[in-house]
């Protein structure tokens, strides 16, 4: 068995998702997949388009096998902190011997290196010191690098997936995981790429999922997305600036990502906004992405604080399987509680309840994001998917 891990939010599931997974099986001969999928929230700051079991069977459908849980604050983190919990969770099944992943770059030695190059400004004080100049964190850490590396480094590091490529490499060596680093290169449309031309097959997600909230036929680019159910951030608008209207400047500063008085900006911005948009708008500057802005507001609003991210995960939910996937959980050996049912993982220690009572919180308020409201209490009553 050569088993691969795929970190993945699949939102929608598309061309480019398949074509990723069938390159998997073929260059780096997988004979099984495993998928750690982000569930309800995804991590640009937002809510996921269809849920993540309708997400799962589609995964499941086109080459994955096994499909587990990030867990919600992580799927909302930075690209660091999602790339964390993502790699600790393939770590602890004890059996995955690859993690592939797409890159525009291809190349697995200039990722590596650019991830040494990473680490090298994070540790320099003058990575702190340019952001409080104002520059945002992606163009301070391009400016220290910049110093010190050559150009193809800094060209490497501007690419987006090239970036998240190089936090899997860090996690990995961050927890020395026997897992290997295996890069694909990014097949035709760039990420958050908007251009639709009409003789390409492949699509951003980005570009997906403005296509489906103005109703357009995707079916040419993501043809197994059931769209009959979709969710929109917009649909908990008022909920989310309500709660925020509420919330307290001690409250924002113990938000993840929230830095050098960002609570502040955000209570002011809070106190006038009528609308999600104006409250980005803002709250962001030059020194805030607008992905990390939207991170921070939801992370707000469903009550993630940063010590939720001094957690390791502290279990594995599976979502879904088929017959490879059970022959991966035979091989597992995992070190922390596998299991399907989130109360049953809540019981195993202190730190899973906090993280199954986090996970069933958000996900009632994800249950409102849809057209026709939800229940609250799916996340304890849902079966997973599994398939032969």
């Amino acid at each position: 068995m050569n088993i691969c891990g795929i970190i993945c939010e699949y939102n929608p599931f598309h061309n480019g998702h398949k074509y990723h997974i069938e390159q998997t099986r073929s260059a780096c001969g997988a004979t099984h997949t495993v998928g750690v999928m982000s569930g309800n929230f995804t991590q640009r700051g937002d809510v996921a388009i269809t849920d993540k079991y309708k997400r799962t069977e589609t995964a499941l459908k086109n080459g994955i096998d096994l499909v587990i849980e990030l867990p919600v604050a992580y799927s909302l983190g930075s690209a660091e902190q999602f790339a964390k919990g993502a790699v600790y969770l393939l770590n602890s099944l004890g059996c995955v011997n690859t993690l592939s992943f797409g890159s525009e770059s291809g190349d697995i030695n200039a990722l590596r290196e650019a991830a040494g190059a990473v680490l090298y400004a994070q540790e320099s004080e003058e990575l702190t010191s340019y952001m409080k100049e104002g520059l945002s964190y992606p163009s301070a850490l391009q400016k220290v690098i910049g110093k010190y590396y050559t150009d193809d480094v800094i060209e490497t590091l501007a690419s987006p997936n090239n970036t998240l490529a190089v936090e899997y490499i860090k996690a990995l060596d961050s927890i020395a995981s026997p897992i290997k680093p295996f890069t694909i290169k990014r097949h035709a449309a760039a990420h958050d790429s908007t251009i639709n031309d009409p003789n390409q097959e492949i699509l951003s997600a980005s570009q997906l999922r403005k296509m489906i909230e103005a109703k357009e036929d995707i079916s040419r680019y993501a043809p197994e997305c059931d769209l009959s159910e979709t969710a929109s951030v917009y649909n908990i608008e008022t909920a989310i600036l309500s709660k925020l209207r509420m919330i307290n400047k001690a409250a924002l500063e113990k938000t993840p990502n929230v830095i050098m008085g960002l609570e502040n900006r955000i209570q002011r911005a809070v106190s006038v906004a009528s609308s999600l948009n104006e409250l980005y708008f803002l709250v962001k500057t030059k020194r805030y992405t607008l992905a990390r802005i939207r991170r921070i507001i939801l992370s707000a609003f469903l009550g993630i604080t940063k010590n939720d991210l001094q957690i390791l995960p502290s279990y594995v939910r599976i979502l879904g399987m088929n017959g490879k996937g059970k022959e991966i959980l035979s091989e597992a050996k995992c070190d922390i509680p596998i299991n399907t049912s989130l109360s049953q993982l809540a019981e195993t220690s202190d730190n899973a309840r906090k993280q199954a009572k986090l996970e069933a919180r958000c996900g009632d308020q994800y249950a409102l994001a849809f057209k026709k409201k939800r229940p609250c209490g799916l996340e304890y009553t849902s079966k997973p998917i599994i398939l032969n």
